[in-house]
């Protein structure tokens, strides 16, 4: 209009502009003459009527009552009853088409659910592909189905890791309860090893991203992560946007495995909230342990992530030529213990550690080597046992709690050294006793095994019994000694004269 009044004022209006502007506005050129004629005479047109608007107490109305319009409808309407002096209420469909004008889709749901309903409508930018090991994403999942742990229900807990660029499952570890750091280094200590029966995935990642989880960011965890130069990104709370991969892989292992085990709290219930099969038996803790592996294995080998482009997440691992950072069996072997400082000794009993002995088959035959312990976090069950030179030699299992296969590799270590010891004196016995051939005349007594003359004279043939050493063959024999040379006198000829030193040779 502000064009069209502009040609108006200056005469220059034709019926082909008002003509123009009607098209492209979806009007008629009736319409647009009449805006025209109202434009002309601005005193004689109606004083336009306030619009109504949402203001900051209505939106407060909205939280309190749920987003309920007419909820908010009658509380206006009540207190203008009750104080005239407020500004007039409008109807409720003025009140509705207020709300969608001035408010968002996300404003709207967020009022009436709160933030995590207002976040469903909001745009999350995506980060760029990389190459892989280039971000882990870890978190922990609490599985929503009820197993059996030693006879009662619980709920376990899984802790795992993923690859940012090619969706590989890196590492996983399974706890029937709450899990702890010990949880998350063992996790880490899965993805990290290449090695059967967890690669060919793994490796160093560049960085680690988690969400302020006090088990993914204590000294544990991050000193073991530091040692390799691994930083822990700790994103903000509350923010799974920050971290889709894992979140989505979250969501995926419970729509694809979790929802069609028995004993899923979120089955569909029957009216008044009542379980379709209450006394389904639940899973023992191994079996879904085993199940949730063989899932993992699945998802890796054979699952085709749609950002993948129809190759599996260990197809794209593969393909990948970015170079891997593998870390070293020894440092492997300590990666995530702490220890003490202490020096300790294996003894007759195994080592002890807080106030308790460990045993292994590797001690047999070791008492009062001094080693040094380490262990995991929260784990009193076994130790890992090194030399003082760094060397592992092996793990260690609480004595009292030593299973009975375990008891007996023990026992069978040291009966399989008592055998070897007792095959090396029997051996040195037979060494130490000489035996003679059986005389059937009055002669000399003979040794067995002893060498004949024939024998004698064929090892010696090839042997220098003068007891010189044979001439080198690159040996150059000295040259005569000239004429003109000095010659010692020969012994007991004369003293040397001190005035003639010529004459003393």
């Amino acid at each position: 209009m502000s064009r069209l009044t502009a040609l108006d004022e200056h005469g220059h209006l034709r019926t082909a502009h008002v003509n123009l502007a009607a098209a492209a506005l979806g009007r008629s050129p009736r319409t647009v003459w009449r805006w025209i004629e109202r434009a002309r005479t601005p005193g004689d047109a109606a004083p336009a009527r306030a619009k109504f608007t949402i203001t900051s107490e209505i939106r407060r109305l909205l939280v309190l009552w749920g987003g309920n319009a007419s909820a908010v409808h009658r509380e206006l309407v009540q207190r203008r009853r009750k104080d005239p002096k407020l500004p007039k209420v409008p109807s409720l469909a003025t009140l509705h088409r207020a709300l969608r004008r001035d408010l968002t889709p996300g404003d709207r749901a967020g009022l009436a659910h709160g933030e995590a309903a207002r976040r469903a409508f909001d745009v999350f930018g995506q980060r760029p592909t990389e190459h892989r090991n280039a971000a882990w994403e870890g978190d922990h999942k609490c599985v929503p189905v009820q197993v059996s742990v030693e006879g009662e229900h619980a709920r376990p807990w899984v802790t795992w890791f993923i690859d940012c660029a090619t969706k590989v499952i890196t590492g996983v570890a399974v706890t029937p309860h709450a899990p702890s750091s010990d949880a998350v280094l063992a996790a880490l200590r899965t993805a990290l090893d290449r090695a059967e029966p967890f690669g060919p995935a793994g490796g160093l990642p560049d960085l680690i991203r988690v969400d302020r989880g006090k088990d993914f960011l204590c000294a544990a965890v991050t000193s073991a992560l530091g040692a390799f130069a691994v930083p822990v990104i700790d994103l903000p709370a509350y923010t799974p946007h920050l971290k889709g991969t894992i979140e989505a892989l979250n969501d995926a292992v419970e729509e694809m495995l979790f929802v069609s085990m028995p004993r899923y709290v979120h089955q569909q219930k029957l009216p008044g909230g009542r379980s379709i099969d209450p006394d389904a038996p639940a899973l023992a803790f191994e079996a879904f342990v085993e199940l949730l592996l063989k899932w993992v294995d699945w998802w890796n080998t054979e699952h085709l992530p749609r950002a993948l482009n129809g190759r599996t997440p260990i197809e794209a691992w593969q393909a990948d030529p970015t170079p891997l950072h593998d870390i070293p069996a020894a440092q492997l072997a300590r990666f995530g213990l702490t220890d003490d400082g202490r020096t300790r000794k294996i003894t007759t009993q195994g080592v002890r550690w807080r106030n308790r002995h460990y045993i292994a088959p590797w001690m047999v035959g070791r008492a009062g080597v001094p080693v040094v312990t380490r262990h995991l976090p929260h784990h009193g069950t076994s130790i890992e046992v090194f030399g003082l030179d760094g060397v592992h030699l092996g793990t260690a299992v609480l004595a009292e709690a030593a299973s009975k296969e375990q008891v007996r590799e023990v026992r069978n270590a040291r009966k399989a050294k008592e055998r070897q010891l007792r095959a090396d004196m029997k051996a040195a016995a037979k060494l130490r006793r000489e035996r003679f051939k059986a005389a059937t005349t009055a002669a000399p007594p003979e040794r067995l095994g002893a060498l004949t003359e024939a024998e004698a004279d064929a090892e010696l043939s090839g042997w220098d019994t003068s007891g010189r050493r044979q001439a080198n063959p690159g040996y150059i024999p000295h040259q005569p000694v000239p004429d003109g040379w000095a010659h010692p006198l020969p012994p007991g000829t004369g003293e040397p004269d001190p005035d003639n030193p010529k004459e003393n040779t």
